[in-house]
């Protein structure tokens, strides 16, 4: 039986409802640990109250998209081509920036009164238990990929007990380890099945143990390959690969979920209660809990998809577009249906088969979701609705996918992959079967993309060695075929950032040493169709834009200051804000500025 998770605002609220015995709760003037915790459904009640912020989806207003379409996660990467780059932060910021541990407080407060409970059967107890210390993981998970080095608590310090309170950082691997502790208990103990499940049908509203080993998978990677490109740490890289690579296998064994054939069926639907390739969802109700982020797929103009970006994707061949034998799939890129032709489909699922740029016409009609490189996504658009209510503002109603089983294949390749590099078993064809080969046959046999195969590190399609001129160097041939699947099925859904940080390459992002970030579609000034007098373009990467070209590829960003430079390793870790070290100081103990702030 498959689970879901509805993650919405007012789950507590749903929770009241489904379980009878809540309502037998003491006054609220009565309220105390010994009355609270005293019944299964007032912990799981408890543990909602981490939902909203570990499970955000699309937010719920245009200011809280969040990863899905604005944040650094997205518009600092070389995904996009905006008009004036995001730029790398220069100040330390004054308070803020994720700086805080209430939820790691939050979380040892359940797992302590948990352990506390007499009136809970030894699995309850082991359920609850696992659950929060999943939830403390994550919280060190995302302390630990902001910041690196954080003090840790198993415990809720006295607030009398200075020297907790203000310990010093401690190492990121320690931490980490501790966050593995707390996985491998949620993977021994969360159930299979959450308790409304068994009771209420398939729609399960807790966490359950894929949930558990989806983001042990997520967190696993990051830190193993973290561990490995910056810390040089093959054995903690090793230690970590591993427990990526098992969590994501013992979902794809369990046979439990499928990719859904229609990609974008998975971002744009109003219901993922029965889409079998998710695991964790959001639900959003009309007029009770709405997003935005359809309306930026439909009536707002965009930073565009960079030239970088489309031309990532292979052809149905398996090959990249500029394979030095030749691909003979490839069609160019002048003009979109050129752009489109014979490529992976997961491209024309992302990008809109029309080039729109603010004062084109489209079909006659003036275009409002332009973008400034003239490629448009409709990635989340879901087209029945777009011109009603629920299409457009705040009030989008479509359901968020927060974990998948896409990413979960892609999570095991790579994990595989760099497991062999730093001490495991040999990557193996059987590896990639399991994980990129069943995304490339996601479409069916029409459609599907050549499967990839290795022979040591080398990467091969068809049976033709993948020789891409465009590859880094640095990178083998079969990691950099992974990473480029992993792009393609994961685009503007939040990694991009994040996977350059871990592997670091931020100087992916630098705009001037990787001007093709800076370009757009190619488009003739002569096409009656367009407007485009005001429009800059360029005929290649590198001669400056001007008005006066006739035709060539679109440079969002034409000013000399609209660069973004990558010029300090400070950037793979954010600035603790002054206010915390300050206070550190006044108390008389020391909190270190990571290097370089």
């Amino acid at each position: 039986m498959k689970n879901r998770l509805f993650a919405l605002m007012f789950m507590a609220v749903t929770a009241v409802s489904c379980d009878d015995d809540f309502l037998e709760k003491p006054p609220l003037d009565s309220l105390t640990d010994d009355t609270f915790w005293s019944s299964e459904s007032n912990v799981r009640t408890f543990s909602y109250g981490f939902y909203t912020d570990y499970f955000t989806g699309y937010g719920t207003s245009a200011a809280s998209l969040g990863m899905h379409w604005t944040g650094n996660n997205q518009v600092l990467s070389d995904d996009r081509a905006p008009g004036s780059p995001v730029q790398f932060p220069i100040n330390v910021p004054s308070s803020g920036g994720g700086w805080g541990f209430g939820y790691v407080r939050k979380a040892n407060i359940m797992i302590n009164r948990v352990e506390n409970m007499t009136v809970l059967k030894p699995d309850a107890k082991g359920h609850w238990t696992g659950v929060g210390r999943f939830f403390r993981g994550l919280e060190y998970y995302d302390l630990v990929r902001r910041f690196g080095d954080v003090p840790y608590y198993d415990y809720v310090p006295e607030t009398s007990d200075l020297e907790a309170l203000y310990k010093p950082r401690d190492s990121r691997t320690f931490v980490m380890d501790q966050v593995l502790l707390d996985f491998k208990y949620a993977a021994e103990n969360v159930r299979t099945v959450s308790a409304e499940t068994q009771s209420g049908g398939s729609k399960g509203r807790t966490i359950n143990k894929d949930i558990v080993m989806a983001y042990m998978a997520r967190v696993f990677l990051f830190e193993g390959t973290w561990q490995k490109y910056h810390l040089n740490n093959s054995s903690k890289a090793k230690e970590y690969l591993e427990a990526s690579k098992w969590a994501s296998e013992q979902i794809i064994n369990d046979g439990a979920y499928r990719l859904d054939p229609d990609y974008r069926s998975v971002f744009t639907s109003f219901d993922l209660a029965s889409n079998p390739e998710v695991i964790l969802y959001r639900q959003y109700v009309e007029g009770i809990s709405t997003h935005a982020t359809m309306s930026y797929n439909n009536k707002e103009a965009q930073s565009g998809a960079s030239k970088d970006l489309i031309q990532s994707y292979v052809t149905k061949n398996g090959l990249p577009i500029f394979q030095t034998t030749g691909n003979p799939e490839y069609k160019g890129d002048k003009g979109i249906d050129n752009v489109m032709a014979n490529r992976d489909p997961r491209l024309s699922e992302t990008i809109v088969d029309s080039v729109r740029l603010l004062s084109m016409k489209y079909d006659g009609k003036v275009v409002y979701n332009y973008s400034t490189s003239g490629y448009v996504s409709h990635k989340y658009l879901e087209e029945t609705t777009k011109s009603e209510t629920t299409g457009n503002g705040q009030q989008n109603i479509t359901d968020a996918p927060i974990l998948r089983y896409g990413e979960v294949l892609i999570n095991y390749a790579e994990a595989a992959a760099e497991l062999a590099t730093v001490g495991g078993p040999a990557f193996t064809d059987a590896d990639l079967d399991k994980s990129i080969n069943v995304l490339r046959k996601r479409f069916g046999a029409a459609k599907a993309i050549t499967s990839l195969s290795v022979n040591g590190d080398q990467a091969l399609a068809g049976g033709v060695v993948i020789d891409d001129p465009k590859r880094d160097p640095t990178v083998s041939p079969i990691l950099w075929e992974i990473r480029r699947e992993r792009r393609s099925e994961l685009v503007f859904e939040g990694f991009r950032f994040d996977d350059l940080r871990r592997w670091k390459k931020l100087e992916y992002t630098d705009t001037e040493a990787n001007p093709i970030i800076n370009r757009g579609a190619w488009v003739s000034k002569d096409n009656p169709a367009y407007k485009l007098g005001t429009v800059r373009l360029s005929p290649d990467n590198v001669t400056p834009p001007s008005t006066s070209i006739r035709e060539g590829y679109v440079v969002p960003s034409f000013n000399p200051t609209g660069i973004r430079i990558f010029d300090s390793e400070k950037y793979y870790l954010y600035a603790l804000p002054t206010d915390q070290i300050n206070l550190y100081k006044s108390e008389g103990y020391e909190l270190m500025q990571n290097p370089g702030w």
